[in-house]
């Protein structure tokens, strides 16, 4: 049976691998809290907010992010690509993502800013008018995404194939165009 949580503000926790199974979370906020030794288990967070969190490694295949913000956490090698995908929206503030993966997800209107995205995989997900504001995007992938109306002009370090990705109307900052010409071996000076 799941248990239901509203309201509650959590503080200085460090959770074990089963310590959320089956737990339903409703405007909570967790901060400072070491979620990375958990395994997550029919865990479902509406409205919740994670505040200078870790999550470095964190299982999350069986979880359900229905408008959560993350701010402040360390969040590598955390693997999206199975969270519950209905009503999925998740946003990112000075956060660190390096080798995470967000493989085929529907992301639209997901905003991260200030981020460290170092060898993401957004591979065939929809990032249709996702915002990347201020991020390091060094080695992320790209390829078979849709990222029409992304906004990427002050994000850097992004390599991003056209022939590979949808980009209809993205939006880029002129001195990072050469992270869309690597595939043409121009240089851009």
């Amino acid at each position: 049976m799941t248990q239901y949580i509203l309201d509650i503000q959590f503080n200085d926790q460090i959770y074990t691998e089963v310590a959320l199974h089956f737990k339903e979370f409703e405007a909570c906020n967790f901060t400072n809290c070491d979620f990375s030794a958990c395994s997550f288990k029919a865990v479902t967070f509406i409205d919740c907010s994670f505040n200078n969190c870790n999550f470095n490694g964190t299982k999350i295949n069986h979880v359900a992010l229905r408008t959560v913000h993350f701010n402040g956490c360390q969040i590598k090698d955390v693997n999206f690509a199975m969270v519950d995908k209905l009503i999925f929206e998740i946003h990112f503030n000075n956060c660190v993502l390096d080798f995470s993966k967000f493989y085929a997800l529907k992301m639209k209107r997901t905003s991260f800013t200030n981020c460290s995205l170092i060898a993401v995989d957004f591979m065939q997900t929809d990032l249709n008018a996702v915002f990347f504001n201020n991020c390091d995007l060094y080695r992320a992938e790209f390829d078979y995404a849709n990222a029409n109306k992304a906004d990427f002009k002050s994000s850097k370090n992004y390599t991003i194939n056209p022939k590979k990705t949808k980009l209809k109307k993205a939006i880029f900052a002129l001195e990072e165009l050469k992270g869309l010409l690597y595939t043409h071996d121009i240089i851009v000076e």
